[in-house]
């Protein structure tokens, strides 16, 4: 069975022109991005503004694609999924900045060096290279 799933990392520029990455913090309290499971009838890129604006309240315009993390897990009921889950860079364009407590515990803006670190710090391995490659799209030296 093959699984697909998108999200994004959502940036914004304040007021005053400052650059903002949005992390969140996933139910097991790990730093992380919004992404969820593609519904029937739509597009990877769908999938992930919908995705955005359930998990964070925002609304967003895809920039450009990221990359994909492609594994595999164990489900009870279908056996091994291949999952793919597409990652897109995502500029906010509207919405209140709320996180859906049903599937996350937190989201807020980060200064993009902190936002770096945080993802090196508390974040899944595998979405190292997505914060990154966002990064560099947005011409932020990180190393």
């Amino acid at each position: 069975m093959k699984e697909i799933s998108a999200g994004g990392v959502v940036y914004r520029r304040t007021e005053e022109g400052k650059l903002q990455i949005q992390l969140i913090q996933d139910r097991y309290g790990k730093v992380s991005l919004p992404k969820g499971k593609m519904e029937a009838g739509e597009t990877v890129e769908q999938t992930a503004l919908r995705e955005i604006a359930e998990e964070t309240g925002l609304r967003g315009n895809i920039i450009a694609p990221i990359d994909q993390i492609k594994y595999q897990y164990q489900h009870d009921t279908y056996g091994t999924v291949d999952k793919e889950v597409h990652y897109y860079l995502v500029e906010a364009i509207g919405g209140d900045l709320q996180a859906q407590v049903e599937e996350i515990r937190g989201v807020d803006w980060f200064e993009p060096l902190d936002a770096w670190r945080r993802q090196k710090q508390s974040g899944y391995d595998n979405n190292n290279r997505i914060v990154s490659g966002a990064l560099e799209l947005l011409g932020i030296p990180f190393t």
